[in-house]
């Protein structure tokens, strides 16, 4: 195998052999030939589709009768244009033609046509003019044989014509890469994978001594943006060789047999400079796999199994790894996946608190920052952010920094930032009336109430009834003190009595229902259907999972997978949890009323509270609570009488201010 790939005249090698170059020339030169001609027969037919031939006789007859326009007398024929002709349109017009008297005088035919008043054109005709048809036609036949010859020769070689065939991969050297395992961070179970492949390529023989084979291709998977293509780079960064990368879309083309030989190119480039690493992204592209069910892509299975053939080609010794990348890992072909091939899969997943951190950091080394930025606070907000978001939060931080005139970057660009990805930036030409602020001051603080009273909701962070781009007129901010990787039924409760709290709040207080809830329930519902249909979490159907996940990596969304009976349960199981999670969220409101109301008033002053401050009306309200209860006698001991008719019993403050607002 490897004796035949360094052998110049084998076919694989992307030359043709020696003996088949003669053939190629006659079929170039047979081919140009045949162009010559058939141009020839196109340029003739074109130019006499304006003429028609006649005799001499009709010549002489139409000069004698004085119907002669125009006439241009050639070395070896008359062109002549007639009254009635030239009385045409332009474009309508056709000239007559015929040969000359054998011997004829034309310089007596011309002056006799003059003296008739008829315009005589007699081009001049050089001695040389056969010369120059030669060199003419010559000149034309050595280009289209030129032309033939390099068609051919791409065709036989290296693809087709215009580089169709030539692959598109990128080559990058480490120092133009620029990318090393510091540049990756939050991805270290990934990074650890990849140091053997690394080890190999600076060590292949402390592997091939002891007879351990390192696997040919490595396959990255995970959702987009976790930095996939970044590891890879950093890959061929560390191991200090060249790095081939390309899109999996570019193996594809209108024309069939172009991946295919595109494949070929790419690895034949690869083993010229080996040691080295190739690196096809969104490998998807082209290897789907392959169903006859509902017809096949030629083109796509084509470039598949050249792809299968080329690393199934070379040696591991040779030191070619293929690294591939993809966010959708069941839809390959499962011979790509076998031993021998991509049989290592690398999971680069979403980072967690610490990677967060650590991306972080990497992202603001050339970012100046103030003493009061807390990374890790930024960290634990953004929970499920990837390494791309966690970028551009940066990036945006960076530029609002600019745009308040600041010189280096603080907490708050951060915050604002990373409310600007969730929310947008502000609406500050959206003008709400009075009662709209009112519906989303109440309903923002409904969410917020039931979270800061509930046992397992996360801690509020901020509230807001400022509109922003989204469409959002208001928002919640919920941030995690810490982060959670499993959750409770009861935890997944309250989440739902949070997200149907504003909702709660509308009903409770002014008896409506609002479409800014919209969101919220979307939410809510889908929610309580993965907690029916995924986790198990149903009275009615137990433990019986009816959805499975598909694109995992993309969005992630749940199929039903039952009959439609089950599915119908499901429905009636998913409204009672949301009628429960509703129930709840009137029941807290309606015990903290008049905590509603002071927030609520205070939010449409502000538009804009902390988590502290609606945590200081909560404290304040507990506190006197706890104060009125102390007041009232103990059951053992006997009540004081009243001092006088007139008098009321000593209420609780919360439900005081709940009996005044319903009044």
């Amino acid at each position: 195998m490897d004796q035949n790939r360094n052998n110049p005249n084998h076919p694989q090698d992307g030359n043709p052999p020696e003996k088949n170059k003669p053939r190629n020339i006659w079929t170039a030169l047979i081919i140009t030939l045949a162009l010559v001609l058939i141009f020839s027969w196109i340029f003739n037919a074109v130019s006499n589709s304006q003429y028609t031939e006649t005799t001499y006789s009709d010549f002489l007859d139409a000069m004698e009768s004085g119907n002669l326009q125009e006439v241009e007398i050639r070395y070896d024929r008359i062109v002549y244009l007639t009254k009635d002709e030239a009385a045409k349109p332009a474009q309508s017009q056709k000239a007559c033609f015929t040969g000359l008297r054998g011997g004829g005088d034309t310089m007596a035919l011309a002056q006799k046509l003059h003296d008739m008043g008829v315009t005589v054109n007699e081009p001049i005709v050089e001695d040389n003019s056969t010369i120059m048809m030669v060199l003419y036609y010559g000149i034309s036949i050595a280009v289209l044989f030129l032309f033939m010859r390099m068609l051919t020769k791409r065709m036989s070689g290296d693809g087709m014509m215009g580089g169709f065939g030539k692959s598109k991969a990128k080559m990058y050297m480490e120092k133009q890469t620029g990318v090393t395992f510091k540049d990756v961070a939050g991805q270290d179970e990934a990074k650890e994978s990849l140091e053997e492949i690394i080890d190999f390529l600076h060590n292949p023989k402390k592997y091939t001594e002891i007879g351990a084979k390192l696997p040919k291709g490595a396959l990255l998977v995970g959702s987009p943006g976790t930095g996939k293509t970044l590891l890879a780079k950093a890959v061929a960064g560390e191991a200090n060789v060249p790095f081939f990368s390309i899109s999996g879309s570019d193996f594809v083309e209108m024309f069939v047999g172009m991946g295919a030989s595109r494949v070929r190119d790419l690895f034949q480039q690869a083993a010229k400079v080996a040691p080295c690493i190739i690196f096809i992204d969104e490998i998807d592209a082209v290897g789907r796999a392959r169903d006859n069910r509902f017809g096949n892509n030629s083109e796509q299975e084509q470039t598949l199994n050249q792809l299968l053939s080329e690393i199934d080609g070379f040696e591991p010794s040779k030191g070619i790894v293929c690294l591939a990348a993809t966010n959708r890992p069941e839809i390959l072909d499962k011979a790509l996946l076998r031993p021998g091939r991509f049989d290592r899969q690398i999971i680069v997943d979403k980072p967690n608190l610490q990677g967060r951190l650590d991306t972080l950091k990497v992202h603001t080394r050339k970012i100046k920052l103030s003493e009061d930025v807390d990374l890790r606070k930024i960290a634990q907000a953004t929970a499920g952010a990837v390494g791309a978001d966690l970028a551009n939060l940066v990036n945006e931080a960076a530029l609002r920094a600019v745009r308040k005139g600041r010189k280096a970057v603080n907490q708050e660009d951060l915050m604002a930032s990373f409310e600007t990805v969730i929310a947008g930036t502000e609406k500050k030409n959206t003008v709400l009336t009075d009662m709209e602020k009112r519906l989303v001051a109440y309903h923002e603080v409904g969410h917020a109430l039931v979270a800061a009273l509930e046992k397992h909701a996360q801690p509020v962070s901020k509230i807001t009834i400022v509109p922003h781009t989204s469409g959002a007129l208001g928002y919640t901010m919920q941030m995690p003190e810490e982060e959670k990787f499993l959750n409770t039924a009861e935890e997944l409760m309250t989440e739902l009595r949070t997200l149907v709290g504003g909702r709660a709040a509308e009903q409770l207080v002014f008896g409506v229902q609002t479409t800014g809830a919209a969101n919220d329930l979307q939410r809510a519902t889908a929610l309580a259907r993965n907690m029916v249909t995924q986790y198990g979490m149903s009275k009615e159907l137990g433990l019986m999972t009816t959805a499975s996940v598909q694109n995992a990596y993309l969005d992630g969304q749940a199929y039903m997978d039952c009959a439609q009976t089950t599915a119908a349960q499901v429905d009636r199981e998913v409204k009672s949890l949301l009628d429960s999670a509703l129930t709840d969220a009137l029941r807290i409101l309606r015990e903290h009323r008049g905590l509603l109301d002071e927030v609520s008033e205070y939010l449409l002053v502000k538009e804009t509270i902390t988590g502290d401050e609606l945590m200081a009306y909560v404290n304040a309200e507990a506190a006197s609570q706890i104060e009125a209860s102390q007041e009232v006698p103990h059951p053992t001991q006997e009540p004081a009488a009243p001092s006088g008719p007139d008098s009321a019993p000593n209420l609780p403050v919360s439900e005081q201010k709940e009996g005044n607002s319903e009044r």
